[in-house]
C-alpha cells in the first residue's frame, strides 16, 4: 500500500489541530523544532541563542537542552551530541486557529532586513507545494545572514507567513497582543487586508502576518561555523518541559 505524500500545508494543520497550549495557564502542548549539536559547542551555541532572542529574532526563550542518550520524541540523541528544543512558530498557527479564526499558512522564507527593519521577502517556499520544512532547505542552502542582523541590523533572517480572514482582523490582534505579553516575541508585521506583505500576496479579503522562523537562532550558530541539524516541525511537547534561556 502506497502511503500517500503529505505537503507541508497539511502538516501544519495537523500539528495545529493537537496544540493544547493554553496561554492564560502556561501549560499544554506546543510544537518544537528539534536541533542537534556537538556537544562541544553546547556553550557557544546558548551564547548565540541568548543573543538572538535579545535581538528579538526568535519566538521564545524557552528551550529544553536534552543530554546524549536521551529520548526526545522517540528520538535518541546521539553520543557526544546534544539536542535543543526550541518553540516552533506554527505554535501561533495553532492559537490562532483555537480563537475560530480563519487561516491559511503560506510559506516560508528568507527576508531582507535593514536598519533593523523587515523590509520584503527574497525568497519563499510554499507550504503547498514542498513536503519538506521550508526553514530546513534554507538553512542548507545557507541563504541567510542572521548574524549580521542580530550585530548590525542589516542582512537576512527566516520567516514565515500566514493569511487571516480580514473580519477577524481585531481578533488577530488580541491574540498577538496576548503572546507578546507571556514574552514571546517575532512578530515581524501585520498586514492590511488586501495588501501584499513584504512583498508577499495574500488572498482576496485576506490579511499577512508574518513572524520570525524558529530556527534563527540555531541558524545563526551554524553561520558561525558549528555543525548543527535542524528539523523543524519535530513534533509536540508539553511546555513545562521547556525550560528558559536564562536558566541554562
Amino acid at each position: 500500500m502506497h502511503v500517500p505524500l503529505k505537503f507541508t500545508n497539511h502538516r501544519i494543520e495537523e500539528y495545529a489541530l493537537r496544540v493544547t497550549y493554553r496561554p492564560e495557564e502556561d501549560a499544554g502542548t506546543i510544537i518544537y523544532n528539534l536541533s542537534l549539536i556537538e556537544s562541544r559547542d553546547l556553550e557557544f551555541a546558548l551564547a548565540i541563542m541568548k543573543e538572538a532572542h535579545r535581538t528579538g529574532i526568535t519566538i521564545s526563550d524557552r528551550i529544553r537542552v536534552s543530554e546524549p542518550g536521551e529520548h526526545v520524541g522517540g528520538y535518541i540523541v546521539p553520543d557526544g551530541h546534544h539536542g535543543i528544543c526550541t518553540l516552533c512558530s506554527i505554535t501561533l498557527d495553532a492559537l490562532l486557529l483555537q480563537r475560530g479564526i480563519p487561516l491559511n499558512p503560506i510559506g516560508g522564507g528568507v527576508v531582507e532586513v535593514s536598519g533593523r527593519v523587515a523590509q520584503r521577502f527574497t525568497s519563499m517556499i510554499l507550504y503547498r507545494d514542498t513536503t519538506l520544512d521550508p526553514l530546513e532547505v534554507l538553512i542548507s542552502q545557507e541563504t541567510t545572514s542572521i548574524l549580521g542582523v542580530m550585530r548590525h541590523g542589516n542582512g537576512s533572517i527566516l520567516a514565515n507567513i500566514r493569511e487571516c480572514h480580514m473580519e477577524a482582523e481585531q481578533l488577530v490582534g488580541t491574540v498577538l497582543d496576548e503572546f507578546s505579553a507571556i514574552g514571546f516575541s517575532g512578530i515581524l508585521d501585520v498586514g492590511a487586508p488586501n495588501v501584499p506583505l513584504l512583498g508577499v500576496p495574500v488572498s482576496p479579503q485576506y490579511m499577512g502576518v508574518a513572524i520570525v522562523g524558529g530556527t534563527n537562532a540555531m541558524a545563526a550558530v551554524r553561520e558561525a561555523g558549528r555543525p548543527v541539524v535542524t528539523r523543524a516541525l519535530k513534533g509536540l511537547i508539553d511546555i513545562r518541559e521547556m525550560g528558559y534561556l536564562e536558566d541554562y
